[in-house]
């Protein structure tokens, strides 16, 4: 009988501990995900192939989470919003042809929003990439876009500030010029940044910029330019997917270390 009662005693100790430590630890470092995607083919390595999108997507829907826009997610950031533990940010980088293809059909399906970062020299250089049609489509029907440099260079190992300003501020300025509408938000090639380099982000007139989770800040909240997403990948199940979701992943992942040594331009 004693055994019994220490037994129970222990697993209410356990219980106790275990809800303090949610409710005043991990709770309010809650952080709303900003899923990173790239392409949608059978390549493999940081590609996802269409059938998994439309799960993954499939999944958000049934499970009832909210997908909002990138600058409603940075917007209630600085109001110091409380975000409810079901919301998530869609995000896309390069800018490749299957994104329209294959990505935007099951957005509109679900009716969920995403952000697309373009690379600014390569819309319409090749089949590989969307072109100013496709983008504008899109823009039309809730997908927004941002700015994803004009050449996808490592800006870390730019050291010529002319390069870096029009590889920023030029992309931003071919993109408007092109939809019309402003162009809000920034992605780093390869996650790269550095101190000169979000300072010029800034300066050029963006809202905000996402990294991968090379950011300092886990939580999202001290620096709008450095915001850490989390890459999903094919081989991500049911239960990484929901792990990735949770809102508490950046917590526990160990941030990136990159060194670049190799200086360009």
């Amino acid at each position: 009988m004693k055994i019994i009662k220490r037994i129970a005693l222990t697993l209410v100790l356990f219980i106790i501990l275990g809800a303090t430590f949610y409710l005043f630890w991990l709770f309010p470092r809650y952080t709303v995900p900003i899923l990173m995607y790239h392409d949608f083919n059978y390549r493999g390595g940081i590609t996802i192939t269409p059938e998994n999108f439309e799960m993954q997507m499939r999944y958000l829907k049934k499970n009832g989470y909210n997908v909002i826009s990138l600058d409603k997610m940075v917007e209630g950031i600085r109001r110091k919003e409380h975000f409810a533990h079901n919301t998530v940010v869609i995000t896309m980088d390069d800018g490749y042809k299957d994104n329209f293809t294959y990505a935007y059909p099951v957005l509109r399906k679900y009716a969920f929003t995403a952000t697309i970062f373009l690379i600014a020299n390569k819309i319409g250089a090749d089949k590989s990439f969307l072109n100013w049609d496709e983008i504008k489509e899109m823009s039309k029907n809730n997908i927004s876009f941002g700015g994803h440099t004009k050449n996808h260079v490592i800006l870390a190992s730019v050291k010529k500030k002319d390069i870096l300003w029009d590889e920023i501020s030029g992309c931003k300025k071919v993109i408007e010029e092109h939809l019309g509408k402003p162009i809000d938000y920034f992605s780093y090639p390869f996650g790269s940044f550095t101190e000169e380099v979000t300072k010029l982000v800034k300066e050029a007139g963006y809202k905000g910029a996402c990294a991968t989770n090379l950011g300092h800040d886990k939580l999202n909240r001290a620096d709008l330019y450095e915001l850490n997403r989390i890459s999903i990948r094919n081989r991500d199940n049911s239960f990484s997917l929901w792990a990735k979701l949770s809102g508490y992943y950046n917590l526990f992942r160990k941030r990136k270390g990159v060194e670049y040594n190799e200086q360009i331009y």
